[in-house]
């Protein structure tokens, strides 16, 4: 009686397995070592409301985590009637936790307002991106 050798996986698709194991680990320990994943920036947690008071929107700093880090913010403020843009400065610097500014001339559609955050390592984020 003969004996017949029964391999699950040949030798070369054994010897390819281990080259992609070996390729994706050196992958991974170079992105560690070359620092490949610093850079990524840190979002910060801060909030802006915005709400519609007759003919005007008021915005207020809501506060946040990184409240204390923020400098200054400006905002962007386009009317549904899409004619005039502004963007201008929030008023104080750095704003207070409930600290409000009004901006005249809203309609009675939808307003668009965009807030934007300066902080003191030198990022901004958009904090409020919405409709009114």
């Amino acid at each position: 009686m003969t004996k017949s050798k029964e391999d699950a996986v040949s030798p070369v698709i054994g010897v390819i397995l281990m080259v992609a194991v070996t390729v994706i680990l050196a992958a991974v320990i170079a992105a560690f070592v070359f620092g490949m994943g610093s850079g990524v920036q840190k979002t910060k947690v801060v909030a802006v409301t915005a709400a519609q008071e007759g003919s005007s929107v008021v915005l207020t700093f809501q506060g946040g985590q990184d409240a204390n880090k923020v400098e200054g913010l400006n905002y962007t403020f386009t009317p549904s009637t899409g004619a005039a843009v502004g963007t201008t400065g929030w008023g104080t610097h750095p704003p207070g936790v409930g600290n409000t500014t009004t901006i005249a001339g809203a309609t009675s559609g939808q307003d668009k307002v965009v807030a934007t955050a300066f902080f003191t390592d030198g990022t901004t984020q958009v904090v409020l991106d919405t409709f009114v």
